[in-house]
């Protein structure tokens, strides 16, 4: 009887884990207007937001504008300096926000490919490669954002900065200006 109830259980996991093995983890995604980008990519590629694109800066002591604004009482930032951040962001967003807007575009139009059964290897290989020129020009003008940005700030602030954003002890690399 034991024996019996535990195959009756074992058959029955089997036999739910096979549905649950054979959905895909994209099921639900072709309802997307644009299937690679989620609604909150689009937001954040039409908002000018970093989306992670500045992390090899952030992570290695190279604070970002935004951030730099949201932390500007606790970093003891002069009005000078403040106002020198906000130029930043200005122009981080003056910048990207196109960017952006090009690459939603340029999504949309491979995506369409596809959906309209005209997607050939060239037309393919023609969008990827708009694709990629617009996430690299999108992904330098966020890095070099974060250069500029901590031309304008001292040591300590940048120490500071990485202890708030809770980098460890807030220690960062030394930076070399050339």
């Amino acid at each position: 009887m034991f024996r019996r109830m535990i195959l009756v259980a074992a058959t029955v996991a089997v036999a739910f884990s096979g549905d649950a093995l054979a959905q895909s983890p994209y099921a639900g995604l072709q309802a997307r207007p644009i299937k690679a980008l989620s609604e909150q990519q689009i937001a954040d590629l039409r908002a000018g937001r970093g989306m992670g694109l500045a992390l090899p800066a952030e992570l290695n002591g190279y604070p970002g504008p935004s951030h730099v604004l949201e932390l500007a009482d606790k970093l003891a930032l002069t009005e000078a300096q403040r106002a020198a951040v906000q130029q930043q962001f200005d122009g981080m967003k003056a910048e990207s926000i196109p960017l952006g807007e090009r690459l939603i575009e340029q999504e949309a139009m491979l995506d369409q490919l596809f959906a309209a059964r005209t997607a050939t290897a060239d037309t393919v290989a023609a969008a990827v490669a708009a694709i990629a020129e617009t996430q690299g020009a999108l992904r330098n003008a966020h890095l070099r954002y974060h250069l500029t940005t901590l031309a304008l700030l001292q040591a300590d602030q940048v120490e500071r900065y990485g202890r708030l954003r809770g980098y460890a002890d807030g220690k960062v690399p030394q930076h070399r200006h050339h």
